[in-house]
């Protein structure tokens, strides 16, 4: 029987056959590796600056939307008018807004006492005046107006009418001539009326008399709150005497601009314009307990014992009030 010889080399051939393909080259083959798998994004976390972005855009929406829709409302007269001149939609869309920053940021105003003031019905809010410019009669009608819901309707003196823009806007907030009529009118249509019975003597006052109270007249808003058996809500205002610190008056440069006084200040005139700049005084606005005139017969308006008595009664409350507010306060800037 013949033995087969295997040649030389044949057991290596076998071995490289069963080798994979590309095993000697100086690549490794990726033929038949399994695929990683993806690996999953990692999440984005939203920073603090993407949420102010986002605030930001959301409220330049919002104001350019307003913006639009106030023009339009304006344009097409989509807007009421009382006969006073009342003009809601200007008031709340440009006047109060413009005064906000002032309330909120520069006088820090802290208003107490708001529940004092009726949810419906009519009302008259006494207050003490002061200040030389009557910027606590505006305080007031942004308390009112934000923190009881209902607009203020102010009664406010002539010149303020007579005055060009100033006195169309007066009308347009709302407001009108401090006179029986007026008063008795708004009163009996509801309304929460304002009156600051010291006028001029009380916004003109020297700093040296600062919440003093000067003479509340002769009781005519006591007399349209009887005949509308409206409550009278007294209001003290604490921190609008050091806005313009009025130290001296030159008469006849008022007399000559028909104005009731012209008021001489730390900082007007010597810094001209920049003098017109309230000082940020710490404010506190407080309304107190209402005073029933219900409970008066139809027959005390026009007795002037009762007049007289009611309207005592309201300004030494104002008064004591203030005296209390300004035992508690520490700092005319800090409060």
């Amino acid at each position: 029987m013949a033995k087969v010889i295997p040649l030389h080399g044949g057991a290596g051939s076998a071995r490289r056959a069963g080798a994979r393909p590309g095993a000697g080259s100086g690549h490794p083959s990726t033929y038949g590796s399994p695929i990683p798998p993806e690996r999953p994004a990692a999440p984005v976390q939203e920073t603090a600056a993407d949420g102010f972005l986002d605030d930001l855009r959301h409220k330049l929406v919002g104001q350019i939307t307003g913006t639009a829709e106030f023009l339009r409302r304006r344009i097409t007269g989509d807007y009421e008018v009382d006969d006073f001149g009342f003009d809601p939609h200007f008031t709340d869309n440009v006047l109060l807004p413009a005064l906000r920053p002032l309330f909120e940021k520069w006088f820090r105003v802290e208003v107490r006492g708001i529940e004092n003031i009726p949810a419906d019905g009519s009302a008259l809010i006494v207050a003490n005046h002061a200040g030389t410019l009557p910027v606590d009669a505006l305080m007031t009608s942004v308390a009112v107006h934000d923190l009881a819901h209902r607009p203020l309707r102010m009664l406010a003196a002539d010149l303020a009418f007579g005055m060009p823009v100033v006195g169309s806007v007066t009308r347009k907030a709302g407001h009108t001539l401090a006179c029986h009529p007026d008063a008795e009118r708004l009163l009996r249509e509801d309304q929460v009326v304002a009156v600051f019975p010291e006028g001029y003597k009380g916004l003109g006052k020297p700093f040296s008399e600062r919440y003093k109270l000067q003479r509340f007249g002769r009781g005519g808003f006591v007399s349209a709150a009887l005949q509308t058996k409206a409550p009278i809500v007294p209001c003290s205002i604490v921190g609008s005497e050091e806005i313009y610190p009025k130290i001296a008056d030159l008469t006849s440069i008022a007399r000559l601009l028909g104005l009731p006084y012209f008021p001489i200040t730390p900082l007007f005139p010597a810094l001209g314009p920049l003098g017109i700049v309230p000082l940020p005084s710490k404010w506190y606005i407080e309304f107190g307990t209402p005073i029933a005139t219900d409970v008066y017969d139809d027959a005390a308006v026009e007795d002037p014992m009762v007049l007289f008595e009611v309207t005592d009664h309201v300004r030494e409350t104002i008064q004591q009030t203030l005296y209390r507010l300004l035992t508690k306060r520490r700092n005319v800037f800090l409060g």
